[in-house]
């Protein structure tokens, strides 16, 4: 007996000693790796990386920035559901361990000293936690140690909702997806609320192997986990018998849902990319920030299909340039030696979808299309398809299918309304389309190409292009500010001139290659007469007209210092020629681009509103400034924003309203009856704008507006290449404009243009520009300026100015 009590003390002893081990042991580990041990509380401070993302000013999404999708959800927005199937999945005694499972441990441990191998059994989900936000993914002794420590000081401080909260949106998901509500949209296109219970195990069953046995990588493997994650809610009581059959019994239904991008507009949303990490640096692209641009959604991609169209037509116009590549034709029959051919052709804005012909008679061709699709072209699809031979020359009409296509071309297809499937190309001329609020300047749509995807580069704030005629309106609104009217006749005669650029003489011409004659103003801007820009140009004195061009922002170092700048010889962008024009249609107001409304924190909280400059309604209190200080107006306007006190900053006034009214109404008559006249298609009568066409037909535009609505469209070759024989700004550029205006105005009311105050509306000889008396003949209604009348009474016109001396003109 006692020896058998000798030998119970000497196992308590043991015990003890083991456990004092134990206690030390447990003691030391915490004093050698508490130094290292992060701050816990941090946790409730961490902003999880979330995406920058830009948005339409109506709230539509327009682009994603960022390598990790991330949509953090609030636990309480987490279905029950969901929340069980991770508990199961992961940690089903969650709510009752301290944040280490010591039993599972155990396991683990036993696992080791059975197999020699360490193994992940013994994490909770509090230690998942800790190691995801503090720790490096290697398996090492010394981790688990710290991640132990850290699990067991994490739930001191924080809640079990919170650390499962942390845990659903921190945890990786595949595909980029990180966190559940991220997951739930890439691979179901649905909310948290909207999945299914065989689509919330799926997504449950993800953490053990995100990447590899996700159900787009590997179906099998992920219905494998899935049904093992609804046995395990079966088994603690989730969900009931017949729930658990049926979710085993379920399909496995995810697809690979991309960005949902509805508002379109690439090119803008990177304007906002640059200006973002200008301000924030890479956080740009992980501190969840919400940008709202001043773009509206519809008008965008209105804006997008009106420029594609225009330039598909264009393309259309100039013939075919024969299939993008070519296979083998003995691969017709192979469906997928097909679609791997057509894995380098990625679908096209405007869809344009490539194609393989693996069929081909005088009547029609069946077409391969990427997916398995066989679609076939009869004669009418490529009855358009004359050899382009260059930009003004085509070949004969095609008499047969077999004349155009081949067995083996890879090709690109579209959908017409009325026809069905057609041939088609990528074109390979470029455009862009501005449009712009002449009230405050704010960027209503903004489209730098056919498709951002194809070439990056941002025709509309970056292509530095000849405007051609559609300069000519600011020369004009110059000799107004110098003495001149729209009733001043200047001489529609030849032209010759010394150019030390050249080998010879400049000798301009008029498009029509004629010569008119005396001519009035109004007459010479809705007829775009050059040689009349140009005598008028000598009249009012370059340097005076440079310098007034300033007004309108143009940088003057990208004009030239000669009469071609009456011809649009200098360099615009599309964005600075419709920022010009603005200042027609608000009646004398600069106002300057402007396209980030608001930039929000990942907590919605405003971190940036604009202030733009604004033509406020009268009576408005804006100075008038001089030239000189319109530097200093900008400024303050900078200044203003930074502080966010205004709603506002007064748009100050650059030209007289009397000038801004006299330009808008000759170019109303530019569309009434003259370059623009095709726009009287939207049969509206307060559209005003100019044509612009550049030597060798290389630039095509057109800038028009109401008071609501400032638009320039261009249409060119990156290359400088000639668009080809008729191919104006009235035939390339106006029916882009037009196709989009017709949408953007729907619904606008018309609204009348007013002469200021203080004018006065006189009859005039239409042949002469004096005023009219009983013997005229031809006459018509003029509105001048007080000092106008009395010019054009006194039949004055102002001196001509040093430009030139009257020898170089004749």
């Amino acid at each position: 007996m006692k020896r058998i009590a000798g030998i119970l003390r000497l196992l308590l002893t043991g015990a003890l000693v083991a456990l004092l081990l134990g206690v030390l042991g447990v003691a030391g580990a915490y004093l050698y790796v508490s130094p290292r041990l992060p701050d816990v509380d941090t946790l409730r401070e961490i902003r999880l990386q979330v995406p920058l993302r830009v948005y339409s000013r109506d709230g539509v999404l327009m682009a994603e920035y960022g390598t990790k999708r991330r949509d953090p959800v609030a636990i309480e927005d987490v279905p029950r559901p969901m929340r069980q199937a991770f508990l199961a999945a992961e940690d089903d005694r969650f709510e009752h361990h301290p944040g280490v499972d010591f039993m599972g441990l155990t396991r683990a441990a036993l696992n080791l000293l059975l197999t020699g191998e360490k193994s992940q059994g013994g994490s909770t989900i509090t230690m998942q936690v800790a190691r995801n936000f503090f720790l490096e993914r290697e398996k090492t002794y010394e981790r688990k140690i710290i991640e132990i420590f850290l699990a067991l000081r994490m739930e001191q401080v924080l809640s079990k909702d919170e650390i499962l909260e942390l845990y659903l949106n921190k945890i990786y998901l595949g595909h980029r997806a990180y966190g559940v509500k991220a997951a739930a949209r890439i691979y179901y296109g649905a909310d948290l609320d909207e999945l299914t219970l065989p689509q919330v195990a799926m997504i449950a069953g993800l953490p053990q192997a995100p990447s590899a046995a996700n159900p787009i990588t590997d179906p099998q493997r992920a219905r494998a986990r899935r049904n093992y994650v609804l046995g395990r809610m079966r088994t603690l009581g989730f969900i009931s018998v017949q729930e658990y059959e049926q979710a085993r019994a379920a399909p496995v239904t995810a697809e690979l849902h991309r960005l949902q991008v509805e508002a379109g507009g690439d090119y803008l949303a990177e304007m906002a990319r640059q200006e973002m990490v200008a301000r924030y640096g890479e956080e740009a692209y992980t501190g969840g920030y919400r940008v709202y641009t001043t773009v509206e959604a519809g008008l965008q991609r209105q804006a997008e299909a009106a420029l594609r169209r225009g330039l598909l037509a264009y393309d259309r116009r100039h013939g075919y340039r024969g299939p993008e590549g070519h296979v083998d034709a003995a691969l017709a029959g192979d469906a997928a030696a097909l679609e791997r051919a057509l894995g380098g052709y990625p679908v096209v804005a405007g869809g344009l979808l490539p194609g393989i012909v693996t069929a081909v008679d005088a009547d029609a061709a069946t077409v391969y299309l990427k997916g398995g699709e066989r679609v076939r072209l009869e004669r009418e699809a490529v009855a358009w398809a004359r050899p382009h031979l260059g930009p003004s020359s085509l070949g004969p009409r095609p008499g047969a299918v077999s004349d155009v296509l081949a067995v083996g071309d890879v090709i690109r297809l579209r959908r017409d309304p009325d026809v069905g499937w057609v041939l088609s190309q990528v074109p390979g001329v470029q455009g862009a389309l501005v449009a712009l609020d002449p009230r405050d300047g704010a960027v209503r749509a903004l489209v730098g190409g056919y498709d951002y995807f194809l070439s990056k580069f941002n025709r509309a704030t970056d292509a530095r292009r000849q405007p051609g005629s559609a300069f000519k309106p600011f020369v004009y609104s110059a000799a107004l500010a110098h003495g001149f009217s729209p009733a001043s006749v200047i001489n529609d005669a030849p032209v010759v001139l010394e150019d030390l650029s050249l080998d010879g003489d400049w000798r301009p011409k008029n498009y029509s290659g004629r010569f008119y004659g005396p001519t009035r103003l109004r007459e010479a801007l809705v007829h775009s007469r050059n040689l009349v820009s140009i005598r008028l140009l000598d009249r009012v004195g370059i340097p005076e007209t440079r310098t007034f061009l300033e007004r309108f922002g143009f940088d003057l170092s990208r004009h030239p210092s000669g009469l071609s700048l009456a011809l649009g010889s200098g360099s615009v962008t599309p964005l600075e020629l419709a920022r010009g024009y603005t200042v027609f249609a608000n009646g004398g107001h600069r106002v300057d681009p402007w396209f980030i409304q608001r930039i929000e924190g990942p907590y919605g909280e405003v971190l940036h509103e604009a202030v733009p400059r604004r033509v406020c309604p009268s009576p408005c209190p804006v100075p008038r400034y001089p030239d000189a200080q319109l530097a200093e107006l900008e400024g303050a306007a900078m200044d203003a924003s930074r502080q966010g006190a205004p709603e506002f900053t007064p748009a100050a006034r650059v030209l007289p309203a009397s000038n801004a009214y006299q330009i808008t109404s000759m170019l109303q008559d530019v569309i009434r009856r003259g370059t623009g006249r095709r726009a009287r298609a939207l049969g509206r009568s307060d559209l005003a704008g100019k044509t612009g066409t550049t030597n060798g037909l290389r630039d095509a535009w057109f800038s028009g507006y109401n008071p609501d609505l400032t638009v320039t469209t261009w249409v060119g070759f990156d290359d400088d290449g000639t668009l080809g024989r008729g191919e104006t700004g009235s035939s390339a550029a106006l029916p882009i404009w037009i196709d989009f205006m017709e949408e953007a105005l729907a619904g606008v009311p018309e609204r009348t243009l007013e002469p200021p105050e203080g004018m006065v509306t006189v009859r005039i000889d239409a042949e002469t520009g004096a005023r009219a008396t009983r013997y005229t003949e031809d006459s018509l209604f003029e509105t001048l300026t007080p000092q106008q009348l009395d010019a054009l009474e006194r039949h004055a016109l102002p001196e001509p100015s040093r430009g030139v001396t009257p020898e170089q003109i004749f």
